[in-house]
């Protein structure tokens, strides 16, 4: 078994869930996800089965699409529903044109100060842990890239965007800062990613109808997860010499990483230039 997933996990469950939901039905084989969704969050989560568990890394990398909800005026330790909700005295009320004024300022790469409660890790520890011991996260602002923003409706205290943005975006922070450029405060009350690179809403498999037989109408080949990466075909020979470890001669010119199928069409390995005339294999695959 050696290929992709795209399910649709549904609110109040966690990825692991869905994930081991999967495991039982598919054992002895490896299935891993690639990117985390809160259990308050639904939609888009890409399961890798057998060998594609070493493509996580490059699904993760994709960009990804969110349909966000969020209430101004409120505020919690979580920045969403899922801690206490405490709600402002006479917060100001945006107008939507100030919404609209406010969201170009928040696309392009951007700081964003992660949250609190959140899965990095700050000296060996995830920050969510020391979070619900009362401690506060030293964590930094780091680069995110939102590469767009729409607003799909508003009616106070209720916003919802539609939020494109790359890896390692939290949205919840997002909705904080953005309704602090308003002069107010903001928690995420719901959470949808409809999009992860090719992988779409509209094409997932309901987390809550995984049986054999729809992981099996639902199995998709791992190259989904390779995204624009360059691919080339390689001879019996070279085949060999990879599935040993071994470097082959280069192709191209300039390709950070190339993706390598064998003449009858199975992905073989991803491998990466070693000086200027050969590529050394990064991952070669069973």
């Amino acid at each position: 078994m050696f290929g992709l997933l795209n399910l649709n996990k549904p609110c109040g469950v966690t990825s692991r869930d869905v994930v081991n939901r999967v495991q039982r039905l598919v054992k002895p084989h490896k299935v891993g996800h690639a990117g985390t969704l809160d259990p308050l969050a639904s939609g888009v989560l890409v399961v890798c089965l057998g060998p594609a568990t070493r493509l996580i890394e490059f699904v993760q990398r994709m960009p990804k699409r969110y349909l966000a909800t969020f209430l101004l005026g409120r505020q919690s330790e979580t920045e969403d529903i899922e801690g206490a909700v405490t709600e402002l005295v006479d917060p100001p009320v945006p107008t939507e044109a100030k919404i609209r004024a406010a969201l170009p300022s928040f696309i392009g790469i951007i700081q964003q100060l992660p949250p609190a409660f959140s899965a990095l890790k700050v000296e060996g520890q995830r920050a969510y842990d020391l979070a619900r011991k009362g401690e506060t996260p030293d964590l930094k602002p780091r680069p995110i890239e939102v590469h767009a923003i729409e607003l799909i409706e508003y009616a106070y205290p209720q916003l919802t965007l539609d939020v494109r943005c790359g890896s390692g975006t939290y949205v919840r922070s997002l909705g904080r800062d953005i309704a602090r450029a308003l002069g107010t405060e903001a928690v995420m009350s719901a959470l949808t990613r409809t999009e992860i690179g090719p992988f779409h809403l509209t094409q997932a498999l309901s987390g809550d109808d995984i049986t054999p037989q729809s992981i099996d109408r639902a199995f998709l080949p791992p190259q989904g997860a390779l995204g624009t990466m360059p691919t080339c075909t390689v001879s019996e020979q070279e085949e060999a010499f990879l599935r040993n470890g071994r470097q082959i001669v280069r192709r191209d010119e300039g390709y950070k990483e190339v993706a390598l199928f064998t003449t009858s069409g199975r992905l073989l390995a991803i491998v990466v230039p070693a000086g200027s005339s050969h590529w050394q294999p990064k991952i070669v695959f069973a």
